[in-house]
């Protein structure tokens, strides 16, 4: 778990780094329907990239739970497709790569499928346990 802890903090890094590149770098250079895309792209980028970090570090909680780990690894790969198709499709502006973001997509709902059935499957709490 400690390397998809890694991974979920350095794309939460590159998420900050590239929200920043589109407000000022891209700004002026893409059309505002392609900055729209660029930014939807970070904005799926950031919320997934933590959600997975959440998932990790629940993860070393319950380190028998191999739902989790399948949880957190499909949320970081939704985020390399889903985000990283955007982000392509912004600066080059070849729409073929739109086929690739509804994967990342579904990467994304499996994701969090995945983790709600690992919830079910957690041990109970004993009263007055949270």
């Amino acid at each position: 778990m400690r390397r998809m802890i890694v991974a979920a903090a350095m794309l939460l890094a590159l998420g900050v780094g590239l929200g920043a590149f589109g407000a000022h770098a891209l700004r002026m250079r893409l059309d505002p329907a392609m900055l729209a895309v660029w930014q939807t792209g970070v904005q799926y980028h950031l919320v997934h990239a933590m959600g997975a970090l959440v998932v990790a570090m629940l993860a070393l909680t319950q380190p028998e739970m191999r739902l989790l780990r399948a949880a957190c690894a499909l949320l970081l790969l939704g985020v390399l497709l889903f985000s990283g198709s955007l982000y392509a499709l912004a600066l080059s502006g070849a729409r073929w790569l739109g086929v690739i973001t509804p994967l990342g997509g579904v990467a994304f709902i499996a994701g969090w499928l995945t983790l709600a059935i690992a919830a079910l499957r957690l041990p109970a709490q004993p009263a007055g346990g949270s």
